[in-house]
């Protein structure tokens, strides 16, 4: 069973940026794609950004397109979540997660994931 853990939520202003990380215990050939959702309070989890774990292959929410960067470190089985130009409407839970996805609209599907981390906050104040 496939273990993620999410770090490097925070508190920022309007306009600052955090990096997330999410470590894997491993990647497994179930899953081609990790994944990064939010949930804010009342609102469904949607997905904000996906990277093929054996490629370069992303996809971003058109919501954070041009401020936000999803990378891996492929050795480290780590994959990163660099927010820029944050705003107040990003604040939310943020989770990883692992799963298999053949399309752009299934990997950025909260569906097609079947390992979650615990999420990690993120507080963006004006």
């Amino acid at each position: 069973q496939v273990h993620l853990v999410e770090s490097g939520g925070g508190s920022v202003q309007a306009g600052g940026s955090l990096r997330l990380s999410c470590g894997a215990s491993e990647y497994s050939m179930n899953n081609n794609y990790m994944g990064w959702f939010r949930q804010a309070p009342g609102k469904e989890r949607e997905g904000v950004a996906a990277i093929h774990t054996a490629g370069l292959r992303t996809h971003y929410a058109d919501s954070v397109k041009g401020r936000f960067t999803i990378s891996q470190d492929f050795n480290r089985k780590t994959v990163f979540l660099q927010m820029n130009s944050l705003k107040p409407g990003d604040t939310a839970m943020y989770y990883c997660a692992a799963g298999f996805a053949e399309t752009a609209f299934q990997a950025l599907s909260v569906r097609t994931y079947s390992v979650w981390g615990q999420g990690t906050q993120v507080t963006v104040s004006s």
